[in-house]
């Protein structure tokens, strides 16, 4: 593998930040186009002119096999459907945004995940590297250190990080694969855990527990009724102001924008979805006791934040577009002139630290990290992001479909206990849908191929 990389864009490699070329896209050196999974960042599709002809040619990549989100979003209001039917409790306020609670661990792993799975690698130790910077945090943030908040965060994501650098240390620089360096520290990690915790004097029973307020309220804070509406406007706002430069970015220099009205639609899909959150986030969720309780949760805005660093970055970064080249045709990016070392080392680092954020947001949840840590975790890590629709053969995926993969893990759970099946459905219900997901992913793989 090369170990240099030119300062200049290499042939058929995306430009360099910044530049209005497409998101994730990566040419291999032979000139052929890179994973389908990296969408463009204008959302432009050939013949896409009107925005008749942007469904169009939407429903033509359909047939040839790119469904994108589809299988997930139907398989999500397939499950609403089902359990609203079976409880009316599903789709109340307090369920709905106890659901984005639920889900938030879930999503941040799967985002980990994206990381290495668009590589074509994989991450197994995500669960437990999660728990170990959750760890570092609450032994800074409690007695006798009593650290602030954001120092003991800062800490415990910095441990993290380093386990996942290296990890990708050990897979790119001896050439392990990734299956079994993060097998180890699946197994590894674990017996860290126990001993880290274990040794801590402030440790009660194997389990230490938040006492810092701020990170208590990482999950269980809200925010204002009318601190939530700023906030949604705001992000709208910023999505719009984004959008609609970029696309005068690319009409200035002479290339294809998707139509106006196409941008004015997902402003306005994104528009309808803040208001149904808020107005769900902001029903009062006390109703069974004598306490008022509503607000947007802080941690529907970590994840989101999270989201959007992370999508910039795969889809608006030299980095992000030699990730796709690496996933699509590892070889090809080298020949360009992509340093494949540095990139998945970078990846497998980036891993560690979002399944750090994970692991504090677990934490902050249960209002303590122990060993006894749910050792599905990781599964849920990979299950989340392929069930969203990002490939185990790499190349093709984004950081939404952690988010949307998160979200049916969470209502598979959620429902099922609502209706007081048994952990054994649960697992067995999951483990479906994980194998339909990639069976999709495989058929559409395949029908990609052959045409």
């Amino acid at each position: 593998m090369s170990s240099t990389i030119r300062n200049d864009p290499p042939t058929g490699v995306s430009p360099a930040p910044g530049t209005d070329a497409q998101e994730g896209d990566a040419r291999s050196a032979n000139g052929s186009t890179a994973p389908e999974g990296a969408s463009s960042s204008s959302g432009y599709t050939p013949g896409a002119d009107t925005l008749a002809g942007f469904f169009r040619s939407w429903l033509k990549q359909v047939r040839n096999g790119d469904i994108g989100v589809l299988p997930v979003v139907a398989g999500l209001v397939l499950l609403v459907v089902i359990f609203q039917s079976e409880d009316s409790v599903f789709l109340s306020a307090g369920n709905l945004t106890n659901l984005l609670t639920q889900g938030a661990v879930y999503m941040l792993l799967g985002m980990a995940e994206v990381f290495v799975l668009l590589l074509g690698e994989i991450d197994l130790s995500a669960g437990y590297v999660a728990g170990i910077g959750a760890t570092v945090t609450l032994e800074l943030a409690t007695n006798p250190h009593n650290l602030p908040w954001w120092i003991a965060c800062a800490a415990g994501l910095a441990v993290s990080t380093a386990i996942g650098l290296v990890q990708g240390l050990l897979i790119t620089r001896l050439g392990l694969p990734s299956f079994i360096v993060t097998l180890a520290g699946y197994l590894g990690f674990q017996g860290l855990l126990i001993d880290i915790i274990n040794a801590d004097t402030a440790a009660n029973g194997g389990t230490i527990s938040v006492t810092n307020s701020i990170i208590n309220d990482f999950v269980n804070g809200n925010l204002s009724a009318v601190a939530g509406w700023v906030v949604m406007v705001a992000i709208v706002a910023a999505f719009g102001v984004f959008a609609f430069a970029r696309d005068r970015r690319r009409r200035a220099s002479g290339l294809h924008t998707q139509p106006i009205s196409v941008t004015l639609l997902k402003l306005a899909v994104m528009a309808a979805a803040g208001v149904v959150v808020v107005l769900v986030c902001n029903a009062n969720r006390g109703v069974l006791t004598s306490l008022t309780l509503r607000g947007v949760p802080w941690v529907v805005l970590i994840v989101l934040g999270v989201l959007a660093a992370w999508t910039f970055l795969l889809g608006r970064t030299r980095f992000g577009r030699y990730v796709y080249a690496i996933g699509g045709n590892a070889e090809a990016a080298r020949r360009a002139g992509v340093n494949l070392r540095r990139t998945r080392t970078t990846a497998f680092a980036l891993s560690g630290f979002t399944s750090g954020i994970a692991g504090i947001i677990y934490a902050s949840r249960l209002g303590s990290i122990s060993t006894d840590i749910d050792s599905t975790l990781v599964l849920y890590a990979v299950a989340g992001a392929v069930i969203g629709g990002t490939s185990l053969f790499g190349g093709r995926g984004k950081m939404l479909h952690a988010l949307l993969g998160g979200l049916v893990i969470a209502a598979i759970y959620n429902g099922l206990g609502l209706l007081g099946l048994s952990a054994a459905t649960t697992f067995m219900v999951a483990a479906l849908v994980l194998l339909v997901a990639v069976a999709v992913d495989a058929g559409a793989r395949r029908g990609r191929v052959a045409r």
